[in-house]
């Protein structure tokens, strides 16, 4: 793979010629030094997802949390996770996010919540609109009540790259998210919770990603792609991980924290995963867009950029006066969007997909 650039060359000072030749890597982690959440007690809910099983794994080998709690409503999953993580500190806990009483009952003594349980297919949302609305949105400000009243500490929620200027109705419940985790800041009063939230694109080879199935695909020879000039930012779980822990660490209550991320076309997916494999055109599902975005330019003017991360401050400072945490300021009209990303190509694809474990 491309080696790693100095980070310090930002987006903002360079034409978009130069942009597509800059190569965020990988396997460098987003920070050494993760929050050890000493004595606490620790929530995730949607725990015994892809996401929830890799941060509860990491949890386990670098914080010294007391307790662990997977909140999922998915019993099979439950069955399924127990089986592989046996540490005394883990809790599996049935309930439903649009369950209110079992949120509350779930969060007794809590004081690091996680929040990954969402609907997160796009064309399954958009024939299923009420219930993604009903657990994207509703289970959102079920959480975010239960956590006042029961005191948590710190929630931090996950989004995507679908929030920014949606389209589909994935991405409409995931800004409408995004809007209350940040808003919360101001329910809070005399409690000390504060909200934050990450926003990321695709994670490479999880539950739902195309990498999975173009590598099923690869053994019946043909390959199906929606576009092949279509683009889409990527991230390991690791790094995925990484931003999480970020957010418990640096968050300041209505934060959004997107990491640096490389982009590439489908069809360069494609071809690293089955270069020699007949390609299908099918035709871009309901509710996808050609390209996504995880920083629009309205939301520039709050945006400050770190060596390997930005960070969307809040309009209103819910901590008082904005102390300098840092960064530089991106200028008015930034965006940050797939098409004009840093792009990698199939061959770069190929060594980023061996580096994480997938048989290319």
């Amino acid at each position: 793979m491309t080696p790693a650039i100095d980070m310090a060359v930002t987006l903002n000072n360079i034409d978009k010629d130069e942009l597509r030749d800059v190569m965020v890597d990988l396997r460098q982690p987003l920070l050494n030094d993760f929050p050890s959440l000493e004595g606490d007690v620790v929530l995730v809910t949607g725990g015994t997802g892809s996401f929830g099983r890799a941060f509860v794994r990491r949890l386990l080998d670098t914080s010294k949390a007391e307790k662990i709690i997977i909140l999922s409503r998915d019993e099979q999953k439950h069955y399924s996770m127990q089986q592989n993580f046996t540490d005394r500190r883990l809790r599996f806990f049935v309930g439903d996010i649009r369950d209110r009483q079992r949120l509350m009952r779930a969060l007794n003594g809590v004081d690091v919540v996680i929040h990954a349980a969402a609907m997160k297919h796009v064309p399954i949302a958009e024939y299923n609109p009420i219930e993604a609305i009903r657990t994207n949105i509703d289970g959102a400000a079920n959480l975010i009540d239960a956590a006042i009243d029961r005191g948590v500490r710190q929630v931090v929620a996950l989004s995507t790259d679908k929030a920014a200027s949606p389209v589909n109705l994935y991405g409409a419940t995931k800004l409408c998210m995004e809007k209350l985790f940040v808003a919360a800041n101001s329910y809070v009063g005399p409690a000390k919770t504060r909200f934050d939230l990450v926003r990321y694109g695709n994670v490479v080879g999880s539950k739902g990603s195309v990498v999975p199935l173009f590598l099923r695909q690869r053994e019946g020879g043909e390959l199906t792609l929606t576009e092949p000039s279509m683009t889409r930012f990527w991230i390991g779980m690791d790094r995925a991980v990484d931003l999480v822990m970020l957010a418990l660490r640096e968050g300041r209550g209505g934060d959004v924290f997107i990491p640096k991320l490389p982009a590439c076309t489908v069809e360069a997916l494609a071809d690293a995963v089955a270069p020699a494999a007949p390609k299908k055109i099918i035709g871009i599902r309901p509710g996808e867009k050609l390209h996504e975005t995880l920083i629009t330019e309205d939301e520039s003017r709050s945006v400050i950029e770190f060596e390997r991360y930005y960070i969307i401050q809040p309009n209103f400072p819910w901590w008082g006066e904005p102390e300098d945490r840092g960064g530089t300021k991106v200028p008015a009209g930034f965006k940050y969007s797939s098409d004009i990303a840093q792009m990698i190509d199939a061959s770069e694809v190929r060594a980023l997909l061996i580096h994480l474990g997938f048989p290319v």
